[in-house]
Formats: structure tokens, C-alpha cells, sequence
């Protein structure tokens, strides 16, 4: 049986994963993609509540609204100030307000609309055992478990079809989950 090696996603080391979805080598790797994941997700909600704040009818904005309608970076915001391109006004310290048509002569408005996924059109498949895979077959030639086999199943959703004692599934579906890594 030819052991499987990954690399983990977040420190980059060679491991053989327990299971074949594993993505981390250790809990302590699979912790800090939790808080990464947290953190940007954190991040982007703040951002967001910046941007809904943000009405259409002001002329001057501040920076940090500037940042995250636009995306355009701070420091490049503040250069752009000190070489005159953008006309703004300082109303005291942290208080420097932009003229937003300026900002948005130069740049396009930054576009923040979620991500649908479209609906999938069903697959139609042979569940014929001539096209199929059993689920043994299936274990011994990718070199997992039965119940590996039944999880990946029903997490990708792939049909199957009962014949005595044995339970078919589709060899397309079975060798684009294997041999894509897609797990």
C-alpha cells in the first residue's frame, strides 16, 4: 500500500494524513487556521460596517472610509495628499478628510458583492455494475477504508445503487474525487 504525503497548508511540512481529508499536520496547525479564518472573517465585517456607514451624499470622506471603498491603500492615500493630487482638508490631528469626487475621478469604487453559488445542473450517470465501482474495489485500489469510502460518499453527494450485498457507485465520480486530491 503506498502511504499518501501532503503538505500542510499552513506550515508547509510533508505529513501522511490519518484521513484523507486531512489538510494540517498537527492541532496545533489546524488552531492557527482557525484563527486565521476567524480573523480575516472578523476583518471583513468591520470593513463592511465602515463601507455601510459611508452615505453617498458626502463630498469629503476620511481615510479609512477611503480605504474601503476604493481598497486603495493608506499610505498611498496619504502620498497622494502630500503631492497635491488629491485636494483635502485637516481638521486636526486624525481628521483629514478627502474630496470624494477626486478619489473618484482616480479610482473606480471598489465592488463587494457576495459571491452566489449558481445552481448545478443534476449529473445524469450508469449506476450498470459494468460502470461502477464496488466498495471494496474502491478501498483496495486507492488504499483507504470502507467507511472512508461510504463518508466521501455522501459528503460529495454521489449516488449509488444496491445489488445483493453489494453497493455500486460511478467510476467517473469515484476516480475524479481520488485522483484530484479533491478531499
Amino acid at each position: 500500500m503506498n502511504k499518501i504525503e501532503k503538505q500542510c497548508e499552513v506550515c508547509g511540512k510533508l505529513f501522511s494524513p490519518k484521513t484523507v481529508d486531512s489538510v494540517y499536520c498537527s492541532k496545533k496547525c489546524s488552531d492557527a487556521a482557525y484563527r486565521q479564518k476567524k480573523a480575516l472573517q472578523k476583518k471583513e465585517e468591520q470593513l463592511q460596517a465602515v463601507a455601510d456607514r459611508v452615505t453617498t451624499d458626502r463630498s469629503y470622506i476620511s481615510v479609512p472610509e477611503a480605504f474601503v471603498l476604493f481598497g486603495i491603500a493608506k499610505s498611498t492615500l496619504y502620498r497622494l495628499i502630500r503631492q497635491e493630487k488629491i485636494p483635502a482638508i485637516n481638521l486636526g490631528t486624525r481628521l483629514v478628510r478627502i474630496d470624494r469626487a477626486a478619489i473618484e475621478q482616480m479610482f473606480p469604487i471598489r465592488q463587494t458583492t457576495p459571491v452566489t453559488k449558481e445552481k448545478q445542473t443534476p449529473k445524469l450517470y450508469s449506476l450498470e455494475p459494468n460502470d461502477c465501482y464496488t466498495i471494496g474495489e474502491i478501498a483496495k485500489k486507492f488504499g483507504i477504508s470502507d467507511s472512508s469510502v461510504y463518508k466521501h460518499i455522501r459528503k460529495f453527494s454521489i449516488p449509488t445503487r444496491q445489488i445483493g450485498k453489494y453497493v455500486y457507485a460511478p467510476k467517473s465520480e469515484i476516480d475524479n474525487i481520488y485522483n484530484r486530491n479533491t478531499i
